[in-house]
């Protein structure tokens, strides 16, 4: 498995804790930053990643800003991903299992650097479960393909 990482200044902590429960997994990564303390624009590091992850180059990312939604809203106009804006260790299995989500949004301002390993644990652990939560992909993926 190949995990792309990013964050904008809101997020820059989260994003550290991220790439270490990625590397205690074995995981190989990209960190696409930002390490910057002045303000940067989330849509500047969301949407690369998730054209990344939408052409196959790596299959899972992680995306991180203040609240999480500014990332999500980006990443979610890119064809293809189905990223997830997570903040409790239900969703975040829950929405592999169920959602096939290939990215993973966090907003630092939300949650702490323990439940936010916490959910990357369980996030990346997590697999689809297929079966009827398969037809409702195809759904998604046939109205971007319109």
């Amino acid at each position: 498995m190949k995990v792309i990482i990013a964050s904008d200044h809101g997020g820059v902590n989260l994003r550290r804790e991220a790439a270490d429960v990625l590397e205690e997994l074995g995981i190989e990564y990209v960190d696409l930053g930002c390490d910057c303390e002045g303000s940067v624009d989330y849509p500047d590091y969301a949407l690369p990643a998730a054209e990344r992850v939408a052409g196959g180059e790596f299959d899972k990312g992680i995306l991180i800003c203040g609240t999480g939604i500014g990332m999500s809203v980006s990443a979610n106009k890119v064809k293809g991903i189905r990223a997830a804006l997570v903040h409790d260790l239900f969703t975040a299995k829950v929405t592999r299992e169920h959602n096939d989500s290939n990215m993973l949004c966090m907003g630092e301002r939300v949650i702490g650097p323990g439940l936010a390993r916490e959910i990357v644990k369980t996030w990346i652990q997590s697999e689809f479960e297929a079966g009827r939560h398969k037809n409702r992909i195809n759904k998604i993926a046939e109205y971007e393909n319109k």
